[in-house]
């Protein structure tokens, strides 16, 4: 029986829906996910800022990004669950408006524990992005669904650039003040909330069941102890005491967590699904191009503000140059790839599109190494790894949405949501360790201590590696196609989202689990 409702040319149609538009749900959940990323690069350019103006040292003024990781690395898996169990828009909703309470606290407090709460609460935000590509599997017809998810990526990636130029734009006057890079956060973030309560559809598909607390403050503790001997390693020395402890701990609750999921009825991460051969390469993907853009952010601007005419390279660049002429760009590739990632994956697969996407990084980094001394490559390489983790982020999500079952969607996306965040944090560190471990000698009285140009050289080097092993996880983890994963069937419509390259799993088995389960 055929519906009575044409389709408008162009329109996508809402699954189960005839005739409701789905443009302005993708619309509004690429919005949500440009706001999470410019939460986790917002402060980075003025960390020095926040420092002078609080009155603190340096080590204190760094909890500032660590307490937004940590608190990523709680909430993200458990709100992903949440979202799968309880409704996703509902649970998104509230996501938001936690992210508006932190970004409002941190706009106006002058004290820098209410800013590590107001952080704190921002961390939370994390968990909009899986929930984004949550209700986009649930929403979007599965032809169309590699395209929309590309789009919320690239806006992904977008946000985490422009969140870097928008900061040094506020901040560029005679007087300035960091809470105006909160006030642009408190801004979009209330935008984005509207957008989604009149754009996205309400949560159709909700499974109920327990929350997992156990298998959660297991998973918490794990993360948040391997995150702060990460983030905090170079302020406490790599072989101190508290920075052994934590990455120990870190390695006997992850042990306490496997065995505890393994024996609860409704674990928070069916392990079955966590260890199934795509989806592990899917995260070990994120945390890699996780690690190739924060070194590319970081590095690209620091190299950018040296003085050259004090240790003979660099650019002489403010930050508000550094983030607009050498970060920006790379930035607006990355908008630009995401969609070309998309189709790409829509008729290739995601196996190609990583492979393109590791080319493209580690060619990008070898530029950069073999030529940092004019603007031209520092930017066409900036570029380079532009499109590379546009590519990347384009891929990842379609291995996980091919890969693991309706009901898993939330959770899967969270872990991989967390093993981006865990690349850039070491991409952080390695960046911040290697620059500080060299430096410029017989600089004049009174000048801080600058890195030699040997080590920026060696940043660039080993982002280059992590970025052209992603082409490995392609090729050796997604070389022969893939079973469903042993906890439930993927339905042929999410392979067929996914794309419909050679390496579509399933295969014949998962067609006849599949047509069982229903």
């Amino acid at each position: 029986m055929s519906s009575s409702t044409a389709p408008q040319p162009g329109h996508a149609l809402r699954p189960g829906h005839p005739g409701r538009s789905t443009k302005g749900t993708v619309l509004a959940l690429s919005l949500a996910a440009m706001v999470v990323s410019m939460m986790q690069t917002l402060v980075v350019p003025i960390l020095g800022l926040i420092q002078t103006s609080l009155h603190t040292t340096a080590a204190n003024a760094s909890w500032v990004t660590t307490a937004t990781l940590l608190s990523a690395a709680v909430f993200t898996p458990l709100l992903g669950r949440f979202g799968d169990q309880h409704g996703k828009k509902p649970t998104l909703v509230g996501v938001l408006l936690v992210l508006i309470a932190g970004t409002l606290l941190a706009a106006t407090t002058h004290s820098l524990l209410w800013l590590i709460a107001g952080r704190v609460l921002q961390g939370a935000a994390t968990a909009i992005f899986p929930l984004a590509l949550s209700i986009l599997r649930e929403e979007i017809e599965p032809k169309k669904l590699p395209g929309a998810m590309a789009l919320a990526s690239g806006a992904f990636a977008f946000g985490s650039g422009i969140a870097l130029v928008a900061t040094g734009l506020l901040t560029s006057g005679a007087h300035p003040d960091y809470r105006s890079a909160f006030w642009l956060a408190t801004g979009m973030a209330v935008l984005v909330l509207v957008a989604v309560l009149t754009l996205v559809p309400a949560t159709r598909h909700r499974t109920g069941g327990r929350t997992d607390v156990l298998g959660t403050l297991t998973l918490a503790l794990t993360l948040v102890l391997l995150l702060l001997a990460i983030s905090q390693g170079h302020e406490w020395g790599w072989s101190s005491v508290r920075t052994a402890g934590c990455f120990a701990g870190s390695v006997l609750m992850g042990a306490v967590w496997v065995l505890v999921e393994r024996r609860v009825r409704e674990p928070l991460v069916d392990m079955r699904m966590f260890v199934h051969r795509p989806v592990l390469m899917a995260n070990l993907a994120g945390l890699l191009v996780g690690f190739g853009a924060f070194v590319l952010f970081i590095g690209v601007s620091y190299l950018a503000q040296m003085p050259s005419r004090l240790i003979g390279y660099g650019f002489d660049a403010s930050v508000l140059r550094a983030s607009v002429e050498y970060l920006l760009p790379s930035t607006l590739v990355s908008l630009v790839a995401a969609p070309v990632g998309g189709a790409l994956v829509r008729r290739h697969g995601p196996r190609l599109v990583l492979l393109l996407a590791a080319l493209a990084g580690a060619a990008g980094f070898g530029w950069i190494v073999a030529d940092h001394a004019h603007s031209f490559s520092v930017i066409g390489a900036g570029a380079l790894v532009g499109v590379a983790i546009a590519f990347g982020y384009a891929a990842m999500p379609a291995v996980i949405v091919r890969s693991v079952p309706h009901h898993q969607t939330g959770i899967a996306n969270g872990i991989n949501s967390i093993s981006r965040s865990t690349g850039s944090a070491i991409g952080s560190a390695v960046v911040t360790t290697v620059l500080a471990s060299k430096t410029v000698p017989h600089l004049p009285p009174g000048t801080p201590a600058l890195p030699a140009e040997s080590q920026y050289t060696l940043s660039f080097a080993i982002a280059g590696v992590a970025l052209a092993l992603v082409a490995l996880v392609a090729w050796a983890g997604l070389r022969r196609p893939s079973e469903a994963p042993p906890s439930a069937a993927v339905a042929p419509a999410d392979r067929a989202a996914a794309g419909a390259g050679a390496d579509a799993p399933g295969g014949a088995a998962a067609e006849t689990a599949a047509r069982a389960a229903r």
